[in-house]
């Protein structure tokens, strides 16, 4: 089956753009209606709207869509999609309580378990990343531009930036980062941090704490337009999506 990526893309960008406007009302407002999730993280309204608003889109495509707000879909079902939407309605839910700003909309097209089309869109600030067929776009303040290819990194070079996590910073990490020459620190909550190496402003984004693939998808696509690989550690090989256990490997992207 070959699907009209542009078109599926414009209904995705309509979707994400629709559900930050909707997260925005709830941010903007006194009421967040935190609940607890089964893993004890929080569960806002804007959640629920943001899906229920993606959802409503992408059904239109006929694609099956999975998402963190209604993952429990079995792999026996999973298992024999060709195509699937893979949402986050809300990345980086304690970024959201923080009132910080950092947190996105993430929306990708899975094909054959790459990530093959993303969007991520801010709602605080308005810009929105998108990419599909090797190439990649920063809608901001009205204006759409490419993002152009990056240059390789190499993990010798002096004074990499590094992404670290506001968050989560494990041992490794820490570790990592002291195996590097002379490196800096840039921090940034949800799928954000991918999208500081897709414009340039860090080298590389070690991530050794659990991600789960909703996470990754669509900024996933978005980086590997830009010349980024998002490396499974110790493996010669990119992250994949739709597995039986939706919980990543720890992984490398640079």
């Amino acid at each position: 089956m070959k699907l009209n990526l542009n078109n599926l893309l414009t209904i995705a960008l309509c979707a994400a753009e629709e559900a930050s406007k909707a997260i925005l009302e709830v941010y903007h407002s006194n009421d967040f209606q935190a609940e607890t999730k089964g893993d004890n993280s929080p569960l806002t309204l804007a959640d629920k709207r943001a899906h229920e608003i993606i959802v409503q889109h992408l059904n239109d495509t006929g694609i099956p869509v999975l998402s963190e707000e209604g993952k429990n879909i079995p792999y026996e079902e999973r298992k024999d999609w060709e195509y699937l939407w893979m949402v986050d309605p809300l990345d980086g839910t304690k970024e959201f309580l923080k009132r910080n700003g950092e947190f996105t909309v993430n929306i990708a097209l899975i094909h054959k378990q790459k990530s093959i089309a993303g969007v991520v869109s801010v709602p605080v600030s308005g810009d929105v990343f998108y990419a599909a067929e090797g190439k990649a776009f920063l809608k901001r303040n009205g204006q759409t531009n490419p993002l152009p290819k990056r240059s390789p990194v190499l993990l010798s070079q002096n004074g990499l930036r590094i992404v670290a996590s506001r968050s989560h910073m494990s041992p490794e990490t820490e570790a990592f980062i002291g195996s590097l020459k002379e490196p800096s620190l840039v921090s940034s909550g949800s799928s954000l941090k991918f999208m500081l190496l897709a414009e340039g402003k860090a080298d590389v984004y070690p991530r050794f704490a659990p991600t789960m693939e909703w996470d990754t998808a669509a900024a996933h696509a978005i980086v590997n337009a830009v010349g980024i690989s998002v490396m499974q550690k110790d493996l010669s090989q990119e992250l994949v999506y739709n597995k039986v256990d939706l919980l990543n490997p720890h992984f490398n992207c640079y």
